[in-house]
């Protein structure tokens, strides 16, 4: 097959993005909270809440983007990672369709480039066939379901486009885990360790009252993973929480404390992040890390992310592949185990 006869495959790749230089702290945190997923109030009030927030949280939040290092100029490394992501998963696609032309694009929906500008280099690309894929393995209306609304809301370009919700048990994703995880434990030896999963919070309204699946597939991926790496003595906790909300919880730190209290050391799996970004290489790194030292959880490892890892980039083109011969949106592998209001896969079954 001639290039020419191929067909014209858009990939799409959604994350959340990250500030690119410490001037672009607040923008970017701005963004952040004036989305509507975060904080459910209605314009004007969300616009003006999110001025405020960002307005304070800019220097305290420049101060950690700048504990990651000079080489990032007070910014984030997610882009340029995500970046190498997306050349992996393109040169893994073009060697699986030869007889296509593949380009895969990044969507950030904070900070450059957002989805206004990739829409505009997509819909110039003219693609025939596009594929969603969002680099969220779990599904949340926080990440994912805000991401793909901001998509459908602004392409109108050619193509027909199918979407992958979720991948929270892929085999590829939980191979790359397992591998870092029990790399992890070898580092520690013979001394006893526990493995905390550590997955970003989100408030506990939202899987309470708002259906949404992210809690179940969190746990039944971490269940996968620790049979895949044949752990003994793990669980989940949640990072990040802010504001007087009640979070998913346990929290990592209240997590690390225990594994003090029960004399074992710990290493700690980010499960929900695919990159580095200010929540492992300071939240993880560098506050948790001097927490376990102060309540003797000891010794306090951290399990990278998956990266440009090759089972993960595979599970990455699996994805992409398989949606390509079918219609709508579905996840890759085990999604929903339950009747999950929010699951975007149930929603079309309940429309069909």
């Amino acid at each position: 097959m001639t290039e020419a006869a191929g067909r014209r495959i858009a990939v799409v790749v959604f994350n959340l993005g990250g500030p690119d230089s410490a001037a672009t702290v607040r923008p970017f945190l701005f963004n952040l909270f004036n989305d509507k997923a975060i904080i459910a109030l209605p314009a004007p009030f969300r616009t003006l809440l999110a001025w405020w927030i960002s307005s304070r949280r800019e220097k305290p939040a420049q101060a950690n983007y700048a504990l990651m290092g000079p080489q990032w100029n007070g910014g984030s490394p997610l882009l340029p990672q995500t970046l190498e992501q997306t050349t992996a998963l393109e040169a893994v696609l073009g060697e699986r369709l030869p007889g296509d032309r593949v380009r895969v694009f990044t969507a950030m929906r904070y900070w450059l480039p957002m989805t206004a500008e990739t829409v505009t280099r997509v819909t110039a690309w003219k693609p025939d066939q596009l594929v969603l894929l969002p680099l969220y393995p779990q599904y949340s209306t926080t990440t994912t379901a805000s991401s793909l609304k901001a998509w459908t809301e602004t392409y109108k370009g050619p193509g027909v486009a199918r979407t992958v919700c979720c991948y929270p048990q892929a085999p590829g994703w939980v191979e790359t885990q397992a591998v870092a995880i029990k790399a992890k434990l070898a580092e520690a030896g013979n001394r006893p360790m526990r493995v905390l999963f550590s997955a970003h919070g989100i408030p506990e309204s939202l899987v309470t009252r708002k259906g949404d699946p992210y809690q179940a597939q969190i746990e039944a991926g971490c269940a996968a993973l620790a049979a895949r790496a044949g752990l003994t003595d793990w669980s989940i906790c949640y990072q990040s929480r802010v504001g007087p909300m009640t979070w998913l919880g346990p929290s990592t730190p209240d997590a690390i404390c225990q594994a003090a209290v029960d004399g074992v050391g710990v290493v700690v799996a980010p499960i929900a992040f695919v990159s580095e970004h200010i929540e492992t290489l300071v939240e993880l790194d560098i506050e948790y890390a001097e927490l376990a030292e102060q309540v003797g959880a000891s010794p306090y490892l951290r399990v990278p992310t998956p990266g440009t890892a090759v089972p993960f980039i595979e599970t990455l083109a699996e994805a992409t592949l398989e949606a390509l011969a079918r219609t709508g949106t579905a996840p890759f592998g085990p999604g929903c185990q339950g009747d999950w209001a929010a699951c975007p896969c149930q929603a079309e079954r309940r429309a069909a």
